[in-house]
């Protein structure tokens, strides 16, 4: 098994909502555990969340929830083609994942 380190390119908005929703599942709620049932996966979860988690400082500001927010409908706009996320599927693949 090779050991080589991955990288996963995020835009700024994908980081600070993702890094809202796992803080959400893994600190606030339960959630987490309904949805990974295999210990394993816990390790690359801490290690995304905590990378974000040391990346964003506007996690910290007076600000965040806001700044969230405002993320969330750039993301929703982008998925669903700027209707707020009505739409049933998105209109476009891809997602950040690898480039």
């Amino acid at each position: 098994m090779d050991d080589d380190g991955i990288s996963i390119r995020l835009t700024r908005d994908q980081a600070v909502v993702l890094s809202d929703w796992l803080y959400r599942v893994m600190f606030q709620s339960h959630d987490l555990d309904g949805i990974v049932h295999d210990r394993a996966v816990w390790s690359p979860i801490y290690a995304i969340s905590g990378t974000l988690e040391t990346t964003l400082g506007e996690i910290f500001v007076a600000d965040y929830g806001p700044r969230l927010e405002a993320a969330k409908e750039r993301l929703r706009g982008d998925l669903y083609g700027g209707d707020g996320g009505t739409a049933d599927a998105p209109q476009h693949g891809g997602g950040g994942l690898g480039g």
